[in-house]
């Protein structure tokens, strides 16, 4: 008997972990309260809207002297691929005069890649404005948003967008950031954007013009190039501190150098390190551009092959324009670097400049850097332009939404896809020149205007950089007649500079006037 109760105790001891392994798929199953707090926060998952929302509102605003009235409207574009799926919804803030009838429409952008367009939005031509002029950090005290007299709006209604993973703008469905990030896929994403709201708004007859800024200048060029081949021609396409070919900024290539040097010179003109500086700040800029097209040209030709005495030379040259001494400027076998003037122009003062407008100045920390641990020029307005959107956008425009507005689309999983295949070439370019995209672009639409707006202390995307690839365009003299450039004393965001942004109004109203008129 005992034998036989211990034989059933054993057997009742084996055959339970056997259950309990039966069991287990059971036990894996989620808890009701898990299962209740997965629910809840799927519930209250923010995610952007297949369906096409928006918020709209009235407002007017006092133009050289004209008051113009106008409709706000603040939402998203749906853009669907070829098949009809929705693929990514767009943020968007339009303003439209009201009873203009059939106007010019402009579609703005930032850059980055990666940027919404709030710095656009919220400083250049809407009929608000974040003020700021001086090129000195914005206190919290001081920020203000005010009635833009500047405005475009008596020109043209105005339409800025958000880059997909940026601002308020993000991917459906199966789609994910890595769809879109890449100078191609931003390029049809964009021009999807843009036919969207053409078509949803009637538009199509309307003159059209493309206004981008920065990386937004490159998207243009192929943007521009896809609308054409998909049947929707350009009026215009206004480059704002442009950069279109990225090829010549890796290691090796000397014009990344010499198109550095009138920015140098300009900069140190501005901040009187300009040894007997002129009077004339054109006068001098002719000088130096001379002097890069000719014998700094020459000499970075040769390369390591240059004589001592040519270098003595043009190092006396450059020091001249730029206030370095010859012997840094040897040193660096006369290709200083961005970070190396930033911060040795102003050492002794304990300053370095910034990038994206070398006139804002930043007290380093460490007086023998090589380069500057942060670019004042952007750090001066952010939380200015940040807090007037956010505010803005809940109290006037009205647009509420509790999704995160992102400053960038860069976080941890960006990864730029830099590839891009230019209309007519064989190849894909590994590094992406989309000045062949415009060229393309006005040989095939040979009416579109070009508009290049530059500023002098902009180092980001400097001035020359713009003269010498436009110049290299492959384009008639009858097409070429086609390009304009007007010049700023201000950076790579030249709205920040009131004056200037009066002046580039002027500019722009003369430009819309020819290149829109139908």
């Amino acid at each position: 008997m005992r034998l036989a109760a211990s034989l059933l105790l054993f057997t009742a001891a084996i055959a339970m972990p056997l259950a309990a392994q039966d069991r287990k798929p059971d036990a894996a199953k989620p808890q009701p309260r898990k299962e209740a707090m997965v629910a809840e926060v799927e519930q209250a998952w923010v995610k952007p809207p297949v369906e096409e929302a928006s918020a709209i509102s009235k407002g007017s605003v006092t133009v050289r002297g004209a008051k113009i009235a106008y409709t706000a409207t603040a939402g998203t574009l749906t853009i669907r691929d070829d098949e009809g799926k929705p693929t990514a919804s767009l943020f968007y803030t339009a303003y439209t005069k009201d009873g203009g009838g059939n106007r010019p429409v402009s579609f703005f952008y930032n850059g980055g890649p990666g940027s919404p367009t709030i710095w656009l939005h919220m400083g250049s031509f809407a009929p608000v404005r974040v003020q700021t002029n001086d090129p000195v950090y914005v206190a919290p005290s001081q920020y203000a948003l005010r009635p833009n007299p500047d405005s475009l709006i008596d020109k043209t209604d105005l339409v800025f967008i958000d880059a997909i993973g940026a601002g308020w703008s993000r991917p459906l469905g199966d789609k994910t950031g890595k769809d879109f990030w890449g100078v191609d896929q931003d390029a049809d994403a964009f021009a999807r954007a843009i036919m969207r709201y053409v078509a949803k708004n009637n538009r199509w007859t309307s003159p059209k013009v493309l206004f981008g800024e920065s990386y937004g200048t490159l998207r243009s060029g192929a943007v521009g190039a896809l609308l054409e081949d998909r049947g929707m021609s350009l009026d215009g396409i206004v480059l704002l501190s442009t950069i279109m070919n990225y090829g010549v900024r890796q290691p090796g290539y000397d014009q990344n150098t010499m198109i550095l040097l009138p920015t140098f010179a300009a900069t140190a003109w501005h901040h009187n390190r300009v040894p007997d500086r002129p009077a004339s700040f054109d006068a001098f800029m002719a000088q130096v551009r001379a002097f890069v097209a000719g014998p700094y040209a020459a000499a970075l030709a040769k390369g390591d092959e240059i004589g001592p005495d040519e270098a003595k030379r043009v190092a006396a040259q450059i020091a001249r324009f730029t206030g370095l001494s010859e012997e840094f400027i040897l040193r660096a076998r006369l290709r200083v670097s961005l970070g190396h003037f930033q911060t040795e122009l102003l050492r002794d003062r304990g300053l370095a400049t910034g990038r994206l407008d070398t006139r804002y100045l930043l007290n380093v920390g460490d007086a023998n850097a090589d380069s500057p641990d942060d670019d004042p020029a952007s750090t001066a307005i952010t939380g200015a332009y940040i807090a007037s959107f956010h505010d803005y956008a809940a109290r006037t425009l009205g647009y509420k939404t509790d999704m995160p507005y992102k400053l960038s689309a860069r976080d941890s999983g960006f990864d730029w896809d830099w590839r891009h295949r230019a209309p007519g070439e064989r190849g894909v370019q590994t590094s992406p020149n989309t000045g062949v995209d415009l060229a393309y672009t006005m040989r095939t639409n040979p009416h579109m205007k070009v508009l290049f707006l530059n500023g002098y202390y902009d180092a980001a995307t400097p001035f020359y950089s713009t003269e010498f690839d436009a110049a290299h365009m492959g384009l008639t003299p009858e097409l070429r007649r086609n390009i304009s450039f007007k010049y700023y004393q201000s950076g790579h965001m030249i709205y920040l500079s009131q004056p200037a942004l009066g002046a580039m109004k002027d500019d722009l109203d003369a430009w819309y006037d020819m290149a829109t008129r139908r």
